[in-house]
């Protein structure tokens, strides 16, 4: 008998060859590139062998390093078999985008505007991207560019100008 692992890899790898599945400590992620990643989500929620009509959340990670720079994360639940997956996709440095799954599952909508927001990848394909936390004209004061807060290239005090600090405490 198969295990559940190697089913979803057979599964993803069925749509794209460079499919990979990462094990940590009996969590999974499979990592697919963003050509495949629309037909994957689909399968994985569409496939009775994997069943995961649930999605929990989409975050990205910031690795501040050349080339992808970001991977978007894809947290997916299956009901039916109780388990969790994690779906990986690499998204570049330069001008982030990644497709949206909004037509896969609809709370996606929420979720990839707070990835959008907090670290400036772009959802193809998207309803309606905006700003989610942060204004829309949240940008630097001295360039102009737009600022994402969870990009490690953020500063660390925050935007000067843009918020007053509390004063330091007094030491008695």
């Amino acid at each position: 008998m198969r295990s559940f692992s190697e089913t979803m890899l057979d599964i993803a790898r069925s749509i794209t060859p460079e499919a990979e599945l990462v094990e940590h400590r009996n969590q999974y992620t499979v990592i697919v590139p963003q050509s495949a990643l629309l037909e994957t989500c689909l399968e994985l929620r569409d496939n009775p062998q994997s069943d995961f009509k649930l999605l929990i959340d989409i975050t990205a990670i910031d690795h501040n390093k050349r080339g992808a720079r970001f991977e978007v994360v894809y947290i997916l639940a299956s009901i039916s078999y109780k388990t969790r997956l994690r779906i990986k996709t690499p998204v570049q440095e330069k001008n982030p985008r990644c497709p949206s799954v909004v037509n896969v599952w609809e709370c996606a909508d929420w979720y990839e505007r707070e990835a959008y927001d907090m670290y400036g990848i772009h959802f193809n394909g998207h309803p309606d991207l905006r700003r989610f936390y942060m204004p829309e004209d949240f940008a630097d004061p001295q360039t102009g560019e737009p600022l994402y807060p969870l990009r490690k290239d953020f500063p660390l005090m925050g935007v000067p100008g843009s918020l007053p600090l509390p004063p330091l405490p007094t030491r008695i």
